[in-house]
């Protein structure tokens, strides 16, 4: 599984991406949803979704957005989901551990902070992949909270023209540490 924090590079949508977007990370946001078989969506971060991109179409990437299925964790959403989307029922964690042994490629997740957080609380994240861009906003959500304890290794890092650095690390085993 990996996480990714979105094509918006943060948990908050501002739109302060937009001049840093470019062919690079348009080239590595497609290389991901393209390897995927599925999206991995926090409730936030569905409605957010669900809102925007079944209006688009007519591009690899949106076509792909849109064709791929999601799996939503979320309490207080009831079924059914549009946008080819299920909701995962019973304990988040467990639900996670069955689509992860599925035959497949990768399950993307999109931002969902709370569900990142209950996923690596249980070790449950694969990859993580996060853009940082070079722009400090002195406010936000953080990404990594209180109370999680994972430690990870950096296995890539690379720079666009733009400055944005993309970096993707792995949970550092236990003999790691």
């Amino acid at each position: 599984m990996t996480q990714d924090p979105g094509p918006s590079g943060d948990f908050e949508h501002r739109g302060w991406t937009v001049p840093y977007w470019n062919d690079e990370l348009l080239r590595y946001q497609s290389d991901l949803l393209f390897a995927s078989d599925a999206l991995l969506l926090g409730r936030v971060t569905y409605e957010e979704f669900v809102a925007a991109w079944p209006l688009r179409s007519g591009d690899p990437f949106t076509d792909r957005m849109n064709s791929l299925p999601k799996f939503v964790a979320s309490t207080s959403l009831r079924g059914p989901l549009k946008w080819n989307a299920t909701l995962l029922t019973g304990d988040v964690a467990d639900e996670v551990t069955r689509l992860k042994k599925q035959p497949g490629q990768n399950l993307l997740i999109y931002g969902s902070g709370e569900l990142v957080k209950t996923l690596m609380q249980r070790n449950l994240i694969d990859i993580y992949r996060l853009m940082l861009y070079p722009i400090v906003l002195g406010s936000g959500e953080r990404f990594f909270r209180g109370g999680i304890g994972t430690m990870l290794s950096l296995s890539d890092a690379k720079t666009t023209t733009a400055g944005v650095a993309v970096l993707t690390y792995v949970p550092r085993s236990k003999d790691q540490r």
